[in-house]
């Protein structure tokens, strides 16, 4: 079906829909994520209207990525509801080509929508956080005020010195923080010094601290051009602390994944994204089967709004569900594969039922 020109004009109509849904959407993002981001960070002293397109620009993929699953479940609805009002598929229905037939280029087109998802999408979102992060560390490095983001702490022992080390963005693969704070503590757990540096330099056997303002107990704090914190850390260890999950590209995952295990870090996070990612396309499958249980009778029956947004529900409900088995599967409770799969195969499971109990009987 999907090579004959009724094929092609089926998958035609499909992809201009999501282009135009992602268009918008794109749009309506970057406008709110603007305007959120200049509220935010306007009092900064380095803040500049340029910097903050720019930073909302490096934002947007990793935003637009977690609105992909709704983007299939809409762009599925307009294009079969609009094809059922021109009463396109009624003619199509009468020449014998059966429900199964006629959505294959829907199905296809949403495998590759999903496909391009991870492969293409997934790397620019996360390089765009990185140096959306490490353009608002900058921003905030010589301000009191804080960003809104988590700040990562890692701890190391070098002799008698017991360290926390926080920093709001990692770069250079865990070889540079920006924006650092350093706490030291004695044996009794209390902290005896702290130090703020604008960056941190991994070098052998040392960070290398820069624009510290270093402050004791009972001192005034003093400011330093440089200082060293001697340490027996490693990059990939830093980097593999540091580093959130979701900010790292699908082609690293596994990578990251056996680095991690050799370190005896818990690798549940990274096999539950590295699991989503790969289960993506099909789970935009799911939602485009879902699209068409709720839109290729509305024409013929005349069906009344509710059981479309009955449609858009059933979709929410799969991506809240989706989000919230991932999140059991990052912490542990349900193995990384089984979170990831198991929504995607029960929604498939269950479009397929429908449109059968519907079209088939």
């Amino acid at each position: 079906m999907i090579f004959t020109t009724l094929g092609r004009y089926f998958f035609r109509r499909y992809a201009v829909t999501t282009f135009w849904f992602l268009t918008g959407i794109f749009a309506l993002i970057f406008i709110i994520d603007f305007s959120e981001l200049s509220n935010r960070m306007s009092q900064l002293p380095r803040y500049s209207v340029a910097g903050a397109l720019l930073m909302t620009t490096f934002r947007i993929p990793m935003i637009l990525q977690q609105t992909v699953p709704f983007v299939a479940l809409f762009a599925g609805m307009a294009a079969l509801i609009s094809l059922n009002r021109r009463y396109e598929l009624v003619v199509t229905r009468a020449a014998g080509i059966s429900v199964w037939q006629f959505l294959q280029p829907f199905v296809i087109g949403a495998l590759l929508f999903g496909i391009l998802a991870v492969i293409a999408l997934n790397p620019i979102a996360a390089w765009g956080t990185k140096q959306a992060e490490a353009l608002e560390a900058e921003w905030g490095s010589s301000s009191s005020a804080h960003s809104a983001i988590s700040i990562p702490w890692l701890r190391q022992i070098y002799g008698n010195d017991d360290t926390i080390i926080g920093a709001r963005s990692v770069q250079d693969e865990g070889r540079t923080l920006v924006n650092v704070t350093v706490l030291h503590f004695d044996p009794l757990g209390t902290i005896v010094s702290r130090q703020d540096a604008a960056t941190a330099k991994l070098e052998d056997g040392y960070w290398l601290l820069n624009a510290v303002t270093e402050t004791r107990n009972g001192q005034l704090p003093r400011r330093l051009a440089t200082a060293q914190l001697p340490t027996h850390l490693k990059p990939e260890f830093v980097q593999e602390t540091l580093t959130k999950a979701d900010s790292i590209q699908f082609f690293d995952l596994q990578r990251k994944i056996e680095v991690a295990k050799s370190f005896g870090f818990p690798t549940n996070g990274m096999e539950t994204q590295f699991h989503s990612m790969l289960s993506l396309p099909l789970l935009l499958v799911a939602m485009t089967l879902i699209a068409a249980s709720v839109s290729l009778k509305f024409s013929r029956f005349n069906q009344s709004r509710p059981v479309i947004l009955g449609g858009i529900l059933s979709g929410f409900v799969l991506y809240v569900v989706t989000v919230l088995v991932k999140a059991f599967g990052s912490s542990g409770i349900v193995p990384p594969f089984v979170a990831a799969w198991l929504p995607v195969v029960v929604a498939m499971a269950l479009g397929s039922t429908i449109l059968l109990h519907e079209e088939d009987g």
